[in-house]
């Protein structure tokens, strides 16, 4: 619509007396994120737009400057600032596939796996009978991630991370401490 990518976020089929009916939507353009109400009309239409899926490699990050690689051209890098990076810089970790979401050359948006699994970094010792609190520790992970665990996740410990919700989601591997 007026050549920039849409969302559709809700719809409702209108029918009013005596005139034509309107589907009233919610909308978001993906270009700048702004959330929009209109109505249309039955005899408009619209192009689907072309959403090109890219997939990327996190290489590393400094000084708050992210850089990507293509899986197949290692040679080729792109780098983007926080903002463009937006909430998911906290969930990158070097080597996690992504996917770069663009429409013609504007990038909308990364999209990144719904859990990742990260390698505890520090976890404070578990005491027993402190389940007083809910039974949950605060532990550090590799990327530098902060969350909320069960008291018998350790150090070294392999968890799984929900990137939607930001929370502990199961433990993928024990270590033998």
């Amino acid at each position: 619509m007026d050549g920039e990518p849409y969302e559709v976020l809700e719809s409702q089929f209108l029918r009013m007396q005596q005139r034509k009916p309107v589907v009233q939507a919610k909308i978001k353009n993906l270009a700048t994120g702004k959330i929009t109400q209109r109505s249309f009309h039955q005899n408009e239409s619209f192009k689907e737009a072309e959403i090109d899926r890219e997939p990327m490699k996190f290489l590393f990050s400094h000084r708050n400057e992210f850089t990507f690689i293509y899986p197949s051209d290692p040679s080729k890098r792109v780098s983007l600032n926080s903002e463009l990076a937006g909430e998911i810089a906290r969930y990158l970790k070097p080597n996690l596939e992504v996917i770069f979401k663009k429409f013609g050359e504007t990038l909308l948006g990364i999209e990144i796996p719904i859990k990742i699994d990260y390698v505890v970094k520090s976890a404070p010792p578990a005491d027993k009978g402190n389940t007083a609190q809910g039974g949950s520790k605060e532990i550090e992970l590799e990327n530098g991630l902060r969350i909320q665990a069960p008291l018998f996740i350790n150090e070294g410990d392999i968890v799984r991370v929900n990137t939607q919700t930001g929370e502990y989601a199961e433990r993928a591997e024990k270590t033998g401490k």
